[in-house]
């Protein structure tokens, strides 16, 4: 059974118009698995249409964003790992290999929730710089 149609849009010229829907995407499903569907999307109080190409569209845009998340994650862990070894190092100390073993730990540990404190920091900056803004300058911007 088919779900219905699912468009991808393509930005028209004039930022005025809504983007034009050229292309479409079906599949079958079960009745079973169309039951399903249609009870999420009334839930959602969405046509099973409707439903269907937001969770698409959501999906893409969540996609990268996950990516450069855990990106961002590993590099605070690299810049982590660099803090704890590098004075050592430059001073001419050796590490021990459980002083190593224990300074990967610790970055395992604490690189997720230092990312968050990061990300966090940088959107109340970003808030606190919109909103100080003139209002002219910010519905432009907008």
């Amino acid at each position: 059974m088919n779900v219905g149609t699912i468009e991808i849009t393509r930005v028209s010229k004039s930022s005025k118009q809504r983007p034009v829907k050229t292309r479409t995407v079906s599949t079958r499903v079960t009745e079973a698995e169309y039951s399903a569907l249609q009870e999420q999307a009334w839930s959602a109080g969405k046509t099973v249409c409707d439903w269907a190409r937001e969770c698409i569209v959501q999906r893409l845009e969540e996609s990268p964003r996950k990516l450069e998340e855990h990106l961002f994650t590993e590099l605070v862990g690299i810049q982590l790992l660099l803090m704890n070894t590098l004075g050592p190092i430059v001073r001419g100390e050796r590490m021990a290999a459980e002083e190593v073993a224990a300074v990967f730990r610790e970055v395992q540990a604490r690189k997720a929730r230092k990312a968050q404190e990061i990300l966090n920091k940088r959107l109340a900056r970003d808030v606190e710089a919109r909103d100080n803004m003139p209002t002219g300058a910010r519905t432009a911007i907008s």
